[in-house]
């Protein structure tokens, strides 16, 4: 799977209750997680992010509460991919589960920029700065991981799998 898009950019220890505020929890719609993404550290993150963008961020993204809602959250705002020098286990499981598509490569952390137009391509792991020329390698997909993350999340390709999606 390729994805390209407009880089927004984060610190370290983002936990989940900066992703979605604990006080929305008490919808699981998309839509509407959607609405409240990342408001509680940047304000403006609904208005500017754009179908098919691109977070990165810094160490132990994900990290606090298991909470689903989180990458449901940054799915649904529009985000096809994130970017991080590391991630907390509970999150990476359940960004997968819900087919969120997340990498870690530090290098690239490290040079792309908020703002810069970035391809990452999770077949091969290859991950394009287009705003600077870089590219950096991470660790593709497993094809099953990567099976997850096309069909939309582990409960959609059970579905389509026992032929009930």
């Amino acid at each position: 799977m390729e994805f390209k898009g407009t880089v927004h950019k984060y610190g370290r220890d983002v936990d989940t209750d900066v992703i979605i505020p604990a006080r929305y929890l008490n919808t699981s719609d998309p839509a509407e997680l959607a609405k409240h993404c990342m408001e509680d550290i940047d304000t403006a993150f609904v208005d500017k992010v754009a179908p098919g963008d691109i977070m990165v961020a810094e160490e132990n993204f994900g990290c606090g509460s298991s909470r689903e809602h989180a990458p449901i959250a940054i799915k649904a705002s529009g985000i096809d991919v994130v970017i991080a020098k590391s991630f907390a286990r509970i999150f990476y499981r359940n960004s997968i589960n819900t087919g969120l598509a997340i990498m870690e490569c530090p290098e690239a952390v490290d040079a792309i920029n908020d703002g810069d137009e970035v391809q990452v391509d999770t077949e091969t792991g290859v991950i394009a700065d287009l705003t600077t020329g870089q590219t950096f390698t991470a660790q593709p997909f497993p094809p099953f991981i990567a099976e997850i993350i096309q069909e939309g999340g582990l409960v959609n390709r059970w579905k389509k799998k026992l032929g009930t999606a």
